[in-house]
């Protein structure tokens, strides 16, 4: 799996950049698509995107933050999943965070609730058969970036953030629901894998 963070600026780089290809007489870029095909190059999949706010407990099902000092009120996020040739990516742009901060991030089994726990545990591809509801897994064999989504990155000083993963797979329908903000980047090490501390903040999404 590749996990690469992006600084917001080269984000917003990028976005600036695409919207001057959009300026382009139509002929160019219709030239560009043959192009494109004489070579076989094929047009990537639409990604889904998931847009939300940050809410108190309560006062929103979208976008919930447990910690209002890791993840104010008001606070954005942005998930964008792409499926295609049976891998998937996965982003995430936040706003608004506590800014020169690390946070953890993984994908998720169930829909945020009022209850950090109400998420449930990691997404797996393979899932550890030793894992319980009460002991989630933390073993490397199945508690590892391979296996799961995880998207930690680091805010900067305006408190923004964009991370992405790919995996070389896809969800299995249903079984994905949410995005976990989590309080350090992740462990990896026996016995502690896969964890991140404290449960920050929580979207949900249809993975």
């Amino acid at each position: 799996m590749r996990t690469a963070p992006f600084t917001v600026g080269l984000f917003l780089t990028a976005v600036l950049a695409s919207g001057c290809a959009d300026s382009e007489p139509a002929a160019v870029q219709e030239e560009a698509v043959a192009t494109d095909e004489a070579r076989g190059v094929q047009a990537t999949a639409s990604p889904s995107v998931t847009a939300s706010t940050f809410l108190p407990p309560g006062e929103g099902t979208g976008a919930i933050t447990y910690d209002e000092t890791a993840v104010p009120e008001g606070a954005t996020s942005d998930v964008q999943v792409r499926e295609q040739d049976g891998q998937t990516s996965v982003r995430f742009t936040g706003t608004g965070l506590e800014a020169d901060r690390d946070f953890g991030a993984h994908v998720h089994t169930r829909p945020c609730g009022e209850d950090p726990a109400d998420a449930g545990p990691h997404y797996q591809n393979e899932v550890d058969p030793a894992a319980t509801k009460d002991e989630p897994s933390t073993d490397p064999e199945y508690a590892n970036p391979e296996n799961e989504v995880w998207l930690d990155f680091t805010t900067d000083e305006s408190g923004n953030a964009v991370s992405e993963a790919t995996v070389d797979w896809e969800f299995r329908e249903g079984e994905a629901r949410s995005l976990v903000l989590h309080e350090h980047h992740t462990n990896t090490g026996e016995g502690e894998a896969g964890t991140a501390g404290d449960r920050l903040a929580c979207v949900s999404v249809d993975f």
